[in-house]
This record gives structure tokens, sequence and C-alpha cells, in this order.
């Protein structure tokens, strides 16, 4: 039997949503404040993805001034019906619930249509075999909160039309225990005359799980599965290397297998810099209840699968900075685009410097890559003339605004330097630094696993500036909030207000080594 290796998108993948067209699989994961919003993959088989584009790809569908890391793009729902694609999510707070469309799930995607009278987040929409559209989300309990995470998940018609809710809105369930915390990420299905409403509950940490509740009617009411959580590991203890299983999204193929696609954080060495990736599950039915990874109950780092595997072609690790932009590529938040040159020199970008810095509520001068690994090496080629005092230009490692590393040449105290800094619960500390004049380095970031190295490579040889600076705050555990970190290229100045000071990058690089003696040993699964 063929075997794939979990999690299928790693790196920072949060709340996947999945539809099928055909044999065609289409995948949608959060954002939060990075821009491009929404990324979508194509896959075959359900285990090899490929990223085709970004669905919020415009400022006018993506508004993200003075969003903080884990505000924006919350949980987004892909579905199709009659030749479109609908994605709707919520934009926390810049504007609320809304829908986007497409014929092509490439794009382009429409503007979005805002949904008047749809409080609440995480939205889905439920295509009925009648042709009625139905929304469903969750919003605060309208008699008042009574605790904290005192929701309910709610249905109402969506006219289709208009792209106007209509009718009324029905409380549909609160989830599988009396005092449900956070009822979270609806999704309705139907199979064998049942209507299905699968949600996630218990937040979105430790305790996080899938619950699943049935009716004949679809507004209801709504009977909790006796077996209720159909998959969570919170029983598992906290040293268990996969944890905050949640948020699922089912999916049928053609030749009616069940698959769930779920989010959960790897640990390392007690820690998830990684933030929550996408995993895959089997599904059977028995008693018309669903069974995650029958005879198993839990995630599986290598699982059996049916599908005849499908593979995509590798991406290059390393990423030209030219135009078109390469998919993976992120800014942090709506990136003010005259500080990113692409003619000025041939076969390079050159960035601008802001006077935003990463750890201001704003749009840096930024651009960088998903962590999908612990072992790794990153990588650019710089080539930089620092002109003010606190001048910098270089590699950054991102969690949030008071969690960062930053690997950087510049100016201070009018010296030129090469720093290590880190950035711990908003505080600056300089971990190492060494005297460069020269204006042409490669910086080196090797990752193993928590312990980080530094260096850069002139004239053909590496010179070492710092080695096992420790990363284990920029992970969630510490640093907290919804998302994983990013690394990228980065530039400043205190006081440059003309442009003076600027970057020259010709390329991005992101080794990951994923080798059986790394991850198999860190992160085993199952036995």
């Amino acid at each position: 039997m063929q075997t794939f290796q979990n999690p299928i998108v790693k790196g920072f993948s949060p709340d996947p949503s999945i539809c099928v067209v055909g044999d065609d699989y289409y995948l949608v994961t959060s954002t939060f404040s990075y821009f491009p919003g929404v990324p979508i993959y194509h896959s075959k088989d359900l285990v090899n993805w490929e990223l085709i584009g970004n669905i919020l790809e415009r400022e006018s569908q993506l508004p993200l001034a003075d969003v903080t890391h884990s505000q924006g793009i919350f949980a987004p729902s892909i579905r199709y019906n009659n030749g479109t694609f609908y994605m709707i999510t919520t934009n926390v707070p810049k504007g609320g619930n809304f829908i986007v469309t497409a014929t092509d799930p490439r794009g382009p995607w429409s503007d979005p249509y805002y949904l008047d009278g749809a409080e609440g987040i995480d939205p889905s929409l439920f295509f009925d075999t009648d042709g009625k559209c139905y929304y469903v989300g969750t919003r605060p309990n309208p008699k008042g909160v009574r605790y904290n995470g005192d929701w309910e998940v709610w249905l109402q018609e969506l006219d289709l039309s208009s792209m106007k809710l209509v009718g009324v809105s029905t409380k549909l369930w609160k989830g599988a225990l009396r005092d449900a915390i956070w009822p979270e990420g609806p999704h309705l299905y139907k199979r064998n005359g049942y209507y299905y409403l699968m949600i996630a509950e218990g937040g979105t940490g430790f305790d996080h799980c899938v619950t699943i509740a049935r009716s004949k009617k679809v507004d209801g009411p709504y009977i909790g599965n006796p077996c209720n959580p159909i998959l969570t590991h919170r029983h598992l203890g906290s040293n268990y290397p996969v944890r905050n299983v949640g948020h699922g999204d089912l999916v049928e193929t053609s030749d009616g297998s069940w698959y769930m696609t779920c989010l959960a954080s790897r640990v390392f060495e007690g820690y998830s810099n990684l933030g929550r990736e996408t995993f895959l599950a089997e599904v059977i039915w028995e008693n018309d209840w669903p069974v995650v990874n029958p005879g198993v109950g839990k995630l599986e780092q290598v699982q059996e699968h049916k599908l005849p595997l499908s593979p995509v072609e590798s991406l290059n690790p390393q990423i030209q900075l030219d135009q078109p932009l390469d998919k993976r590529l992120l800014f942090l938040r709506n990136p003010n685009m005259e500080k990113y040159a692409f003619d000025e020199r041939d076969g390079w970008l050159r960035i601008y410097a802001s006077q935003h810095t990463i750890a201001d509520i704003a749009s840096p001068s930024y651009i960088g890559v998903r962590q999908q690994s612990m072992w790794y090496t990153l990588t650019t080629k710089l080539d930089f003339v620092p002109q003010h005092n606190g001048d910098e230009a270089g590699l950054v490692i991102l969690q949030n605004d008071r969690y960062s590393i930053r690997f950087v040449a510049g100016l201070f105290d009018g010296q030129r330097e090469l720093r290590v800094i880190t950035n711990y619960d908003g505080e600056d500390r300089l971990e190492a630094r060494v005297v460069e004049d020269s204006n042409s380095l490669i910086l080196n970031i090797k990752g193993d696993c928590q312990n980080l190295h530094f260096y850069y490579s002139k004239d053909g040889k590496d010179i070492e500036v710092a080695k096992n600076i420790d990363a284990h705050f920029l992970s969630t555990e510490i640093a907290g909030g919804f998302v994983g970190c990013t690394m990228g290229v980065y530039v400043t100045s205190k006081v440059d207000v003309t442009n003076s000071c600027y970057a020259d990058f010709q390329w991005l690089k992101q080794i990951n080594m994923e080798a059986e003696s790394h991850e198999t040993k860190k992160v085993k699964l199952h036995e």
C-alpha cells in the first residue's frame, strides 16, 4: 500500500478548507496580516499540492492597514457550485465577513461582497440539493455572553443573485459540551438523508478538537455524535509531538472515499515555531457517523493512501526576486510598492528603506516566505551601503512585532557592522556583532531545530558571526497569537525619508533538510 507523510502543507497554513471539482481538489488557508491573502493550492491526490495563486491579491480585496499579526484574514472556506468558485472569510477588524468569486481558481477573483448582518467569524457556505445556498457562521451568544467563548453556530439563507442574507437566522448548535467554548469553523454537508454540522471547539490551543452533529433538516435540531470529539490530541498529553488538532473540513473523492483536512501544530523541543500546519486523515462512516483514521484515532505522520499519487514539480528553493513575483512571497500588511523597484538593476530587487520597522504595526520594507522546517538554511545575496546611523538591511525571522531575530548589515554608532539581534517581548538584544565594511555579502542563517547559527560569505570564505542562538521564543507558546514564522529580507532607516537608503537583493533561498535523520527522530506521530 502506498503512503504519504503529514503535514501535507508545511509551515504556517492554518484553518484549511477544501473543495472538489471532478478529480481536482482545491485548498485554502488563513493568512491573517500577510499580503497577498489566502493561498490557493491544487492537487490531484490530496497529498501533493501546488500553490497556484493567492485569492486576495489587491488592496481593494484585502485592506490590512493597522491590523496586528493575528488580525486580518480568519478561516477562509472554499466551495464550488454551478461553474463558480466561492471563497468566504472574515477580515478582522476590516469590514467583517465577505465573499469573493471566480470561474477560474487561478483568478482573477472578484472584489468582496460584504454581507450585512453576518456578525461573528469563520463563515462557510452550503449549497443544498434544492438549489438554495446557506451561510453558516459563528457569533457571540445573542442572549449575552456568560463566559469567555460563549458563542454559537448559526444559519441563514443567502441570496446569490444579490449576495445578501435573507429570511431569519437560526441557532444550530453550541458544541458537544454543555458549556463548550469557541464553537468555530463550522461546515455543513449532506449525506444519506442527514445534514452534518462539523465544527472546531475548545479554543485553538491544547484543548482544540473536531466535533460533529446531524439533523434531518438543514435548520435543525442538530444532535451531537455520542462519540464526540471525533478528532483531538488533547488526551495524548503535553509531551506528544503534535498538538492543537482541530478545524477540519471533509471531502468526498470520486470513488466514494472520504478524507478530512485539519490543522495541527508540530512541536520541536516543546515549542511550535512553524505555527499551525495542514494535515490529512482518512474518514470512514459507521452508523452514519464519521470515524477519523479508524483503528488509530489520531493523526499519523506516515499514513496509507488509496488515491493514485500524482506528484507535482518541486519548487526551486532559490527565489529570484523579480517580476512576476513568486507566489510564495509575502508582504506584511499592504505593501507600499514604491519601496520595491524591479527595474533599477538587472536581476536584483532594490528595496528602499522604510522608517517603519518589523516591530511597528505598519507596512515595513519586508518580503519573505513561510518557514517550513526547523532544519534549514536561509540565504540571501545582499548589496548595501548604509547612509545613516541605524540604517540596516538583511535577513529576518519574524514571529510577530514583538518576537523576531535579525541578521543585518548596517551603520551603528558610526561604524559598519554585521549584527545578530533578537527581539524578545518588544526588547532588542544584541547577540553578536562583527566589524564589516564590505558592500556585497551573502548572509546565511542555519537552523538546527531550536539552535540558529549565523555566518556570512565574503570572497568565497564563510565567516561565523554567532552560533547556538536559541529560537524557542519564536513560537506560539511564547509569542502567542495565531501565526507561524516567516523568513525574509528587510530594510529600514531611522531618519531617511528621501529614498537615499536602499539595499539590493538578488535572491532569497530557503533550503529545508527534512531527512529521516532529522524530523522522523524529532516528530514521531505514530508507531
